[in-house]
């Protein structure tokens, strides 16, 4: 099982950030940056974990953030099935 599928079952979801921010030499203009991450909602550790770096290490200040989060599946729609097909 893939590092991503664990994750899921335990309840993460993706999330999408867009993130507005003003450039260091010219603060008149805004750039985007997106960023998207498996995190859990509402809390989101994982998007305040990388906002909380971007505010500490880089040097464009941020201006806004706008994001989305959506499970892409839950554990009830998952069911561990054992078996085997043979073919041929």
């Amino acid at each position: 099982m893939t590092s991503e599928m664990e994750l899921q079952l335990k309840g993460y979801g993706l999330t999408t950030a867009q993130i507005l921010y003003r450039m260091p030499d010219h603060p008149t203009f805004l750039q985007t940056y997106i960023w998207q991450h498996y995190d859990i909602a509402p809390d989101f550790p994982e998007m305040r974990h990388f906002l909380k770096f971007w505010q500490e290490k880089l040097d464009g200040p941020l201006h806004s953030v706008r994001y989305v989060h959506r499970k892409l599946i839950s554990a009830s729609e998952w069911r561990s099935l054992k078996g085997e097909f043979i073919l041929h």
